[in-house]
């Protein structure tokens, strides 16, 4: 993307102007070619393009603000927008002119004129300052000037679509267009690929990372699709990737140097990642044929056809990433049909539950270093004592100071002293109270729930006042709740304690990767490349316990940075130190520089539980464990569940494990009865159903569309089986159901003589689905598809009536 910006400098007719300027004369497009769009209330914009630049007014369009209004967030700058569109077809006039139709327009071009702030309440208040930010199509710009049909086939990227072609032994020109997309996919991953990782970013599972290696995962899955092996070249061990990624080098020389330099980096990264995964497609291909064996053995068993559920596709594909359609694939070879409508379901539950975890983005234009810069650094007390009197320096309240702070209202304040720990070092920040005394009662209480830095070191405590009015320069009570604290203290110590069991156990190798020293619990990050086995976890736990049970007094210092690490302190992960640093030791088991707060006897933790071990990332594991008085709550919680468990099967706490497995089968083989009456049952229903099949075309096609009630998605289809054969070819049946609350399914069954004629099962059931909004799809004989909207399966039916009688009609006559 190019661009240029301005905060406050140029606005509207300059930023317009030399658009202009660059597409007509730099980069010499013609003028007659250039068309305008324009926000629909932006006058100055519309006058600036038509008067100063000279755009005819018939190729300027006023649009709405989806396309031509710019907006940061859920609140901050916005404005209005104004976009060049090239015209490749000028000789289609300008009448009925639609900018979005991609066959005739390109935009390469988009100018944003920040000049409002868009509040909380949705209204818009003018900048002070207006501002421009443009962004120009490297790659849209290429195709206009070498005149090619898509951004693919530039000189940018047509190259290692070319070496790609050349591993797959595939023409780019002959190509048909699934294979061409598949192509163009390497091509544009690739580059991004080589790019990213060039600039150190290393496929992991948390951030950046996380994208490079979706990025490599994707594209060894379509070079695989293409019929690549190996490494295209005759080694079958080999990988592809690096082959492919030096001639996207070879292209980035001469305007990225760098690269080159970093080529071994790059080779490296791409041939163990996709070494690794392909490794992965390998195990999900082994799970998939036991799938497959275990739904063939089922079918045989209950006298059903075979069908692989959604749930274990989308299984496949969201653990393994075996792409759906080779599952389809593999799974058909074999005579296996799958639940695309489950798979549908179990992917927009993933989707929901994605954006559930994401919120709107608010910008504060707030300025901290303005709140806090007559404010000094806070003296810390809380590692001498939980209560101190402090003067309150600051009131902040929605990024703003105030002078005073009233009953109910949530505030951050800002002391010269506290016996507060503010976050830091994977402890969260500690809760308690600050007070003003009165004579017979507290005339002022804040309630503390957070503990913060800010810029450095000034400790920002949030809370709510709770009782009367609190100000500036008034003299506190602050006091930390000892309980919580206590709770933390415990939580920090037995982190210190896992992390030497851990390097004991697993060896010294592993390094902390991340912590949280939470109240109710601690977590540790570490660096190790498989999951911790039951019996390494029960040592660790034993370890610990182990070390608390000595009752060791913990001894700390402050010391010179150098001395401590000469003595063979660990420093915690992300932390920054200074020249004195602090030394926390339980002699003989752990020494740490830490910040954090902690017990003075290991005795004090009391003890000590796993209660999770998982990976988070690539090379990257997670354990979570609880002590102390959490560790008490969490063994009483587990017994009073098992003696409910104990209770409700009547068995002893040894005998529960036999008695849930039993119970599990017994259900398994119950809903397996249950199901083959089900499909008897619909079976029953078509049979009565098959006499209301009608005559269609001259060739008498079978024509059968039926609501089947309340029929699930498998007795659905064995009943449209069931009707196909009995109808005979040529006939098509398509049949709908409500299982459940929410809930439509569709089937679309037809036979080889319908097919010959060029009507689709898979394509007819989608746009039938989309009426009761859903989706779906399958092979051309048959299809199933889902919906959410049972109150529209009625009329989509008799859509499909319709529809599959005018297309018979007109085929078959």
């Amino acid at each position: 993307m190019l661009g240029n910006f301005s905060f406050g400098d140029y606005f509207k007719k300059e930023a317009i102007q030399w658009a202009w300027e660059l597409s007509t004369v730099e980069f010499g497009l013609p003028a007659d070619k250039l068309w305008i769009s324009v926000f629909e209330d932006d006058n100055e914009a519309f006058e600036l393009w038509h008067d100063e630049v000279g755009v005819p007014v018939e190729r300027i369009k006023r649009m709405g603000a989806d396309d031509n209004f710019w907006t940061s967030g859920a609140t901050g700058p916005c404005g209005p927008c104004s976009e060049i569109y090239y015209d490749f077809h000028p000789e289609r006039g300008y009448s009925d002119i639609d900018l979005n139709d991609d066959t005739r327009f390109i935009e390469f071009y988009n100018l944003v004129f920040m000049e409002f702030n868009k509040k909380d309440d949705g209204s818009l208040e003018p900048l002070k300052q207006k501002n421009i930010d443009t962004g120009l199509g490297l790659e849209r710009m290429a195709r206009i000037l070498q005149k090619v049909p898509n951004n693919y086939e530039t000189d940018l990227i047509y190259p290692i679509i070319e070496k790609t072609s050349e591993l797959a032994n595939v023409s780019y020109s002959l190509a048909d267009d699934r294979s061409k997309l598949n192509l163009k996919i390497i091509g544009d991953h690739l580059r991004a690929i080589v790019y990213l990782i060039s600039d150190g970013v290393v496929p992991s599972n948390i951030g950046r990372g996380y994208v490079v290696r979706r990025l490599i995962r994707r594209a060894v899955r379509t070079g695989r699709m293409l019929g690549i092996k190996g490494d295209g070249q005759g080694n079958l061990e080999g990988a592809f990737l690096p082959v492919i990624a030096r001639k996207v080098i070879e292209l980035s020389t001469h305007i990225n140097p760098d690269v080159r330099g970093r080529a071994a980096r790059v080779f490296e990264e791409l041939k163990r990642e996709e070494l690794k995964f392909v490794q992965t497609l390998e195990r999900g291909e082994k799970y998939l044929d036991q799938m497959l064996v275990e739904a063939l053995l089922t079918a045989k068993e209950s006298g059903t056809i075979p069908c692989l559920s959604g749930k274990d596709a989308f299984l496949l594909y969201d653990t393994y990433g075996f792409p759906v359609e080779i599952t389809t694939e593999v799974a058909e070879e074999r005579g296996v049909s799958i639940d695309m409508q489950g798979f549908d379901i179990e992917m927009e539950n993933q989707r929901r539950q994605s954006q559930a975890a994401h919120s709107a983005v608010k910008l504060a234009m707030g300025n901290s270093s303005d709140l806090t810069k007559n404010v000094p650094d806070t003296e810390f007390l809380g590692y001498e004592t939980l209560s101190a009197r402090a003067v309150v320096e600051s009131l902040i309240v929605d990024g703003n100071p105030v002078i005073q702070v009233s009953k109910g209202n949530d505030v951050e304040v800002l002391l010269n002293r506290t016996p507060f720990y503010a976050e830091s070092g994977g402890q969260i920040g500690d809760h308690g109270f600050l007070y003003i005394p009165g004579e017979n009662q507290h005339k002022v209480v804040m309630e503390i729930i957070d503990v913060q830095k800010s810029l450095g070191n000034i400790f920002v405590h949030k809370g709510t006042i709770r009782e009367g009015v609190l100000e500036v320069g008034r003299e506190v009570e602050a006091a930390v709740d000892a309980r919580l604290r206590q709770r933390a203290k415990v939580h920090h110590t037995a982190t210190h304690l896992l992390q030497s069991a851990l390097k004991k156990v697993i060896g010294q190798e592993t390094s902390q990767a991340g912590s949280l020293v939470a109240f109710d619990r601690l977590r540790f990050d570490f660096n190790f490349h498989r999951p911790i086995t039951d019996s390494e976890l029960e040592e660790i736990e034993k370890l610990v316990n182990m070390w608390i049970g000595d009752a060791t007094l913990l001894q700390t210092k402050v010391m010179p940075l150098a001395d401590a690490k000469g003595a063979g302190a660990i420093a915690m992960f992300g932390e920054k130190y200074g020249e004195e640093v602090r030394v926390v030791e339980v002699p003989g088991v752990s020494m740490e520089l830490c910040g954090g707060t902690h017990v003075s006897n290991t005795s004090e933790i009391r003890g000590f539980k796993i209660i999770s071990e998982q990976g988070i990332a690539s090379g990257v594991r997670r354990i979570e464990a609880v002590a102390g008085e959490a560790f008490i709550e969490y063994v009483n919680s587990r017994d009073y569940y098992m003696k409910q468990l104990c209770s409700t099967l009547k068995v002893k706490a040894e005998e529960v494990t036999n008695r849930v497995d039993n119970l599990l089968e017994e259900l398994r083989m119950t809903r397996n009865e249950v199901s083959s009456l089900r499909e008897k049952a619909a079976v029953y229903k078509a049979s009565q159903l098959a006499a209301k099949a009608v005559s269609v075309g001259t060739s008498n096609i079978r024509v059968l569309v039926e609501s089947m009630d309340d029929t699930d998605a498998d007795s659905l289809k064995k009943a449209a089986e069931y009707l196909i054969d009995t109808l005979q070819d040529p006939a098509a049946v398509i049949l709908g159901s409500c299982p459940g609350d929410e809930k439509v399914s569709l089937v679309a069954a037809f036979t080889p003589g319908v097919v010959k004629l060029g009507i689709q099962a898979g394509k007819f059931i989608g746009p039938i689905a989309k009426l009761c909004g859903g989706g779906g799809g399958g092979r051309p004989n048959f299809a199933q598809a889902g919906g959410r909207k049972p109150e529209n399966l009625s009329d989509a039916l008799e859509k499909a009536r319709s529809e599959i009688f005018l297309r018979l009609s007109e085929k078959a006559s």
